[in-house]
């Protein structure tokens, strides 16, 4: 089974522009997977949910491929959307 560092996939999947940017919202709590908070050295594989919380909105997206060389292809669809929902800037995005 192949896995991939989460701060590597959100990056290669273009979920969050830059590693270091990934590896901060991971820090700060913003990034879930399988609903649990995570760290950025976390492994992700193929099935997980990841959910990212921006300022105004939190996605969720299934991963689908976790081999690093094949996310680096162009064209490889490295997730599949599972939805987005608003939220305000205080609100606690993990609060149900």
């Amino acid at each position: 089974m192949r896995v991939i560092r989460l701060d590597k996939f959100l990056k290669l999947s273009q979920l969050v522009k830059r590693r270091t940017a990934a590896q901060e919202m991971i820090g700060v709590g913003a990034v879930r997977v399988n609903g649990r908070k995570v760290k950025p050295a976390s492994d992700v594989k193929a099935g997980d949910l990841i959910e990212v919380a921006f300022p105004r909105r939190v996605i969720a997206a299934v991963v689908l491929v976790d081999d690093e060389a094949a996310l680096r292809r162009r064209g490889a669809v490295a997730c599949e959307m599972r939805g987005e929902r608003r939220v305000e800037p205080d609100e606690n995005p993990w609060s149900e």
